[in-house]
């Protein structure tokens, strides 16, 4: 009876999604499990297949497997590689700069604009402003031919002296500078890189568009620089000029590091670790996992330009080149790249994108490492299919790429080891994972249950026996007492046989003929020996399973139901020999000799019943072949093998058939197969024994025997 805890406090929160609810519990993973044990006998094995393949529930819950976790992070990558366009990142630097220039041309035409609404007709020269702050403004406008152009303007402020007084005409002088400009905008190259070298050295009209261009150098200078050197924990940009000092150092002791490693010297990396550790995670602890975690980022820049176009690609690199010529930081990062390929290279993925999404260069980097990240976590998954360790798989990680449901779906597998340990059904012997006594019942638990579900009712307790007696156990059938019967009164019965014997009325008055018992089921004792051919053909016909699995329900049916009778099982191919009840949820066939040694069998059979004194002694066979060895009388080194049978084998097996029947033990024969070979030795062997002989089909095989066995044990007392 199941006993509840009603002290026990529970905790009731609202779902949000986020909750890991386990659909099966330890007993349901047994029963998953049980059909895979019958097979291959494994138990490392049926857990490695249930993680691997997951299991369907039997409310039709699913339990993804590792095969269905791949296959999301396979669909995963490919609906990035479907919605994104790598070649974008040049697309949208290009646009950057398109803004940049349309910014300035409308600054440009701005001042030109202004300073025609600035210039004031004669008399109102005292209203204009200073012929200083005119020249300033002026030289503002000059780009990088500021000697041509100064030249120009001193010939235009000579030139246009006049009715107001000598003084310039500064709107005609700033239309011709911005003539100049908007032709050197017009004239810009087509490419990114061009573009951004020249616009370096031209001299901007309008602060904002400057403004905006600086930004854009500073921001993909650094997001280089950061390709270049990942790992670090701050940000390139933005840091105070302390900060960039402590960094430079640290660059470049680490390149003296990288050095000395690359000569076979091995570097002081804690005294590195205590001066410069606050650039890193704690968690590197040596040269060689610094070296692995900062080519993680640099990995992600190759990939993403592996992933381009030849054209598109060699734009980003030369943009990169000439970004990083003129600063020493980025010179000594450079060199650590290089230290880092030299010891460590890079093999880069390349990905077919076919979208047509648009990407900034720090989306396509942050898209590389999302493609990277399903790329390790396939491949842990991939290890764990053959190792069956999934303790080496970040679950955190995984749930950050393919999200907390199916981050949940993998904690399942990782728990289900646990929850069998926990329910007691294996447990741990050293390395390995081994079945307690309670997993083995729950197995046969199974089997038992999977054969009696194909069995009718109705089959059971129909044999009939001419036999009298005070024993047995109660049925749900009644029959008038007799004398002599156990006396289990049906009082309903007998009451209402005195009703209507007499008639309404009270009292009632009972008499002999009125009593009412219940019959009686006599419960005969045995002792069985089953004898499971485990030779080659066994395992190639697919016979072994099926044999292997009565032999499981057959032992839990007699342990549970039938305590007083005794069980032996003997495994037999070349030689013979018995298995105890507990090896059986593991048992394979691995003994890959010739042959198929009933005598053997036979022989050991007899030895064991020989021990008992039931009166009910018999022997079931479960084999797919005839006899095809044996062992010479005295002499039981080596067995005897022939194909087709030996004449001899068949003797000496019949001798051992004529020996269990002289010891009143009944020989009932199942066969897997209806060979002529097979089906003429057991005739004979019947006709000796007077035992049955049946042919079943393995998936029929349990039904039969097991039918066989209780229809055997029970039989109803005649009154």
């Amino acid at each position: 009876m199941e006993r509840y805890d009603y002290n026990r406090d529970y905790r009731y929160s609202e779902w949000d999604g986020s909750q890991q609810v386990n659909p099966f519990t330890a007993d349901d993973l047994m029963e998953l499990m049980s059909d895979e044990l019958m097979n291959d006998g494994n138990l490392r094995s049926a857990l490695n297949k249930m993680q691997r393949d997951g299991q369907m529930g039997p409310n039709g819950e699913r339990m993804e497997g590792l095969k269905q976790l791949m296959e999301r992070i396979r669909q995963q990558r490919k609906a990035q590689q479907r919605q994104y366009n790598m070649d974008s990142v040049m697309n949208d630097i290009r646009q950057k700069l398109d803004e940049i220039k349309k910014a300035e041309r409308e600054g440009i035409q701005r001042r030109v604009d202004e300073s025609k609404g600035e210039q004031k007709p004669q008399g109102q020269q005292g209203e204009q402003k200073p012929q200083g702050e005119q020249s300033q403004q002026g030289q503002q406008g000059q780009d990088g031919e500021q000697g041509e152009q100064g030249q120009q303007g001193q010939q235009g402020q000579q030139g246009e002296r006049g009715q107001q007084g000598g003084q310039p005409d500064f709107s005609k002088l700033l239309e011709r500078m911005a003539q100049r400009k908007q032709q050197f905008l017009n004239d810009l190259p087509e490419d990114v890189p061009g573009q951004i070298k020249q616009l370096s050295d031209y001299e901007f009209m309008d602060a904002d568009a400057r403004q905006k261009f600086e930004e854009l150098k500073e921001m993909l200078k650094n997001q280089v620089m950061q390709a270049q050197f990942a790992g670090i924990k701050q940000q390139i940009q933005n840091m105070t000029p302390e900060e960039m000092a402590a960094m430079r150092e640290m660059v470049k002791d680490l390149n003296q590091m990288l050095q000395q490693k690359s000569q076979g010297v091995e570097p002081d990396f804690q005294a590195f670790k205590a001066k410069h550790g606050h650039f890193f995670p704690d968690e590197i602890n040596s040269l060689d996992e610094l070296i692995a975690y900062m080519q993680q980022q640099r990995a992600r820049m190759a990939a993403m330009m592996a992933s381009m176009s030849p054209e598109q690609r060699a734009e980003l690199q030369q943009m990169m080149n000439d970004l990083l010529q003129d600063d020493r930081l980025a010179w000594d990062l450079a060199q650590t790249g290089a230290y880092l390929d030299m010891l460590s290279p890079i093999d880069p993925s390349s990905y077919q994108f076919s979208g047509s999404e648009s990407l900034s260069l720090d989306q396509a980097m942050d898209l590389m490492g999302q493609l990277q990240g399903l790329d390790e976590a396939e491949e842990q998954l991939r290890e764990a299919q053959y190792s069956g360790d999934l303790s080496q798989v970040d679950s955190e990680r995984f749930g950050d790429l393919l999200g907390p449901e199916a981050q949940n779906r993998l904690d399942q597998l990782k728990q289900l080891t646990k929850m069998l340990e926990e329910a007691g059904y294996i447990q741990k012997n050293g390395e390995r994972y081994e079945l307690t006594a309670r997993g083995i019942r729950r197995i046969g638990q199974k089997a038992l249950k999977d054969i009696f579900a194909q069995l009718r009712k109705d089959r059971f307790g129909n044999h009939a026996a001419q036999k009298r007696g005070v024993g047995g156990e109660r049925t749900d059938d009644t029959k008038r007492y007799t004398y002599g019967d156990p006396f289990l009164l049906d009082l309903k019965k007998t009451v209402m046989n005195a009703v209507e014997r007499q008639g309404r009325g009270s009292p009632v008055a009972l008499h002999p003929d009125d009593f009412e018992v219940y019959r009686t089921e006599l419960m005969t004792t045995s002792s069985t020996v089953l004898l499971v051919d485990m030779s080659r053909s066994m395992l190639l016909r697919q016979c072994f399973a099926a044999a292997k699995k009565v032999a499981i329900a057959l032992h839990s049916l007699i342990k549970g139901q039938f305590p007083r009778d005794d069980l032996y099982i003997i495994g037999f191919s070349a030689y013979a020999h018995e298995i105890k009840p507990d090896e059986l949820p593991t048992l394979s066939i691995n003994d890959y000799q010739q042959g198929t040694n009933l005598q053997h069998a036979l022989i050991l059979a007899r030895q064991l019943l020989s021990r008992r004194k039931t009166a009910n002694k018999q022997i079931i066979v479960i084999t797919d072949g005839e006899p095809t060895a044996h062992f010479e009388p005295g002499d039981f080194t080596y067995p005897y093998f022939n194909y087709p049978p030996d004449r001899r084998t068949e003797e000496l097996t019949l001798l051992e058939v004529n020996r269990c029947t002289k010891d009143g033990i009944v020989i009932n024969t199942f066969m897997l197969e209806q060979s002529p070979y097979l089906t003429s030795f057991i005739n004979k062997m019947s006709r000796l024994n007077k035992g049955r002989a049946f042919y079943a089909s393995p998936e029929h095989l349990g039904e039969y025997i097991l039918h066989d066995y209780v229809s055997g044990k029970k039989k109803k007392l005649k009154g």
